[in-house]
């Protein structure tokens, strides 16, 4: 055999057939795996760094507003060190109806406490009855919760105020707290939750060592959910303290007002009272956002581990 005919017989990589799904030799000068530049890391940070400024730009405006007088926010400056004036803000804030804003604020803390305490309970406790109990009607009753979460809040207020005119509950405590318990997307939460944390055969168990119902819910299933009932907690307080039209449409009396209402009452009130209290709407809606972010802060690693139950199996 010659070399020409060895030649000949090796076979080229142009040649050569390759299998079925076999992938063809790369070509020299690419990059595995090379992203797009609209993917890279640079662009992705730039948009998240964008997103970041544009979200927390409001409340850096309120920061510097809160600090300032009446003349530096109508004229817009603002984001300066100019018109320096907290002290007369906080005077301001105490002098206003022998301090009314802390009786409104005082009230939402009781409002969304108690509310959102409370209501997460009983969430837990539907979410769990629906999840660990057979009984009549039982998906049938949970498409109706399904279906309250779906009807929005402001369609339900003229006829809870109408129900709590007949029971004479309007300008009282009760007629903003009581509605604030009933919440029917938690009880749906609660009912994911109750099926990825609380094992069946657990259950079982205590009942075969004669534990009753309510034993079973409070020391085994209560336990297990405490990520659960966390997560529907911060849900209630957020929705609680930031409520609005539920309080306008049942109080009257400034005294009961939550601080979102006196805010908005307080506001309104620039018309007639000139612009001397700007200042004290923007530090009162600064010393409002205050109990959100210790809440949020203080209970995030038991809302990441509500938000990420079931993600891993």
């Amino acid at each position: 055999m010659t070399v020409e005919t060895v030649e000949t017989a090796v076979p080229t990589t142009e040649s050569v057939v390759l299998p079925r799904g076999a992938r063809s030799p790369r070509r020299p000068g690419r990059t595995p795996g090379a992203r797009p530049r609209a993917m890279s890391r640079t662009a992705v940070n730039g948009a998240l760094v964008l997103v970041a400024c544009y979200t927390f730009f409001p409340f850096i405006w309120t920061v510097f507003a809160a600090t300032k007088n009446s003349g530096a926010i109508q004229v817009g400056d603002v984001l300066s060190f100019k018109g320096f004036d907290l002290a007369n803000n906080i005077h301001l804030l105490v002098s206003y109806h022998g301090g009314i804003y802390f009786r409104w604020f005082a009230n939402s803390i009781l409002y969304a406490g108690v509310g959102a305490a409370v209501g997460a309970l009983i969430c837990v406790a539907a979410g769990y009855a629906f999840d660990k109990y057979e009984f009549r009607g039982k998906e049938k009753l949970f498409l109706l919760v399904l279906v309250g979460v779906l009807v929005p809040s402001a369609a339900t207020t003229l006829p809870l105020y109408l129900l709590a005119s007949n029971v004479h509950l309007v300008n009282t405590y009760w007629g903003v707290l009581i509605p604030s318990l009933v919440n029917p997307f938690g009880v749906y939460l609660a009912r994911i939750f109750s099926a990825g944390y609380v094992p069946g055969e657990v259950i079982e168990a205590g009942r075969i060592d004669g534990a009753s119902e309510f034993a079973l819910f409070r020391r085994l299933a209560l336990p297990m959910i405490g990520p659960g009932y966390v997560t529907i907690l911060l849900f209630q307080f957020s929705g609680i303290w930031n409520g609005f039209f539920l309080s306008l449409v049942m109080l009257t009396n400034m005294q009961l007002f939550p601080v979102s209402l006196g805010m908005y009452e307080l506001n309104s009130s620039l018309a007639s009272n000139g612009p001397e209290l700007l200042p004290m709407v923007m530090l009162g809606s600064l010393l409002s956002i205050i109990p959100l972010i210790v809440i949020f802060i203080s209970l995030q690693r038991y809302w990441k581990a509500g938000l990420t139950a079931g993600s891993v199996k």
